[in-house]
């Protein structure tokens, strides 16, 4: 059961005996001139991802109109024929552009692939950036043209929260404001559109997205047209969630739980198989992750690390780190 209340501004998900409160918070209040407001978005922001690893966002960018349009030009594609999709699909690009056909990903750690079909917008670099040639380049759909456009709006918006969503950051582990700015800006990050279609038949196992972490260093995710997103607390137990309208919930991923040492927490999260009798309905998701640049560092960052809390992570950039988890996804060789 998720209910929202008002007075507290809290988000309150009830999962069996347990309740727990997620900040819902508002981000026009880090954009406000009026420094309490400021100093209590990064407080309680802060503490979520400590206990939690999620907070929920208002004034996030994006409006009704906007994501109305980008959710029908969603359906718009999955519903094509699938030799018409599949040609938007493109095996050299390492599943990180364009189509993904249906049972291509597998969740680390599991052997059967989850019950989904996805599309990637990428980020679109200038030529003269030196990371132009590294990133794969991005699949225009020729038979949905406002499936792009839409697709390019809405990943500039995002990319924007969350660069002040990383400010906040920043300014919770005592860095400068603007640390992760030149870090993240034409950082590799990617919105994917995701198709969960009907179940027709017994699953025998699989699910529509197994238990991960998200690799990058946040997601940003939009409501989901049906539930079935669960996140595991610290202490082990699921929970369910659903973003509220007018709101999106925003995770920390496993790049920023390495940088700190998870000191912020990347929650590991699934998206169950409905109730037999809801297989009927396909289910669609557009989460934002956010990625740095592959040269950043992602060692572990000295303030994290103390005699309570040692280095628990090798150094690697997010480059390297990416590359590995493609391929434990099973999408690059």
């Amino acid at each position: 059961l998720i209910t929202h209340n008002n007075k507290a501004n809290y988000l309150i998900i009830r999962f069996m005996s347990k309740t727990l409160q997620i900040p819902s918070l508002d981000l026009n209040d880090f954009k406000s001139s009026n420094l309490e407001k400021k100093e209590n978005f990064v407080k309680n922001l802060g503490e979520a991802y400590q206990k939690i690893g999620f907070i929920a966002l208002k004034n996030y960018g994006l409006n009704a109109e906007i994501e109305t349009k980008l959710y029908q030009e969603v359906r718009n594609f999955f519903n094509l024929p699938t030799e018409l999709k599949q040609k938007y699909e493109k095996p050299e690009l390492n599943g990180q552009r364009g189509y993904i056909s249906f049972g291509k990903e597998t969740a680390k750690g599991y052997k059967k692939s989850d019950l989904k079909e996805f599309w990637h917008f990428g980020q679109e670099l200038e030529k003269s950036d030196p990371l132009f040639q590294e990133y794969e380049p991005n699949v225009f759909c020729e038979d949905l043209p406002n499936f792009n456009k839409i697709g390019r709006q809405v990943f500039s918006i995002l990319e924007e929260t969350g660069i002040m969503v990383l400010r906040a950051i920043a300014l919770h582990l005592n860095l400068p404001e603007l640390y992760f700015d030149k870090k993240v800006t034409g950082g590799n990050s990617i919105l994917r559109a995701i198709h969960y279609p009907p179940i027709t038949t017994e699953p025998k196992g699989a699910v529509r997205a197994a238990a991960h972490g998200d690799i990058n260093l946040i997601t940003i995710l939009m409501g989901a047209s049906a539930e079935g997103l669960e996140i595991q607390t610290r202490d082990g137990n699921w929970i369910g969630v659903t973003a509220l309208p007018n709101q999106v919930v925003i995770n920390i991923g496993d790049m920023m739980s390495r940088l700190t040492n998870d000191t912020l927490h990347s929650s590991i999260h699934q998206v169950t198989n409905p109730p037999k009798k809801d297989w009927g309905k396909p289910r669609f998701s557009i989460p934002f992750f956010m990625h740095p640049r592959s040269e950043m560092s992602l060692n572990c960052l000295d303030s994290c690390v103390s005699e309570n809390n040692p280095k628990k992570y090798d150094d690697i950039t997010a480059g390297a780190f990416l590359e590995e988890r493609i391929k434990e996804l099973g999408l690059k060789k």
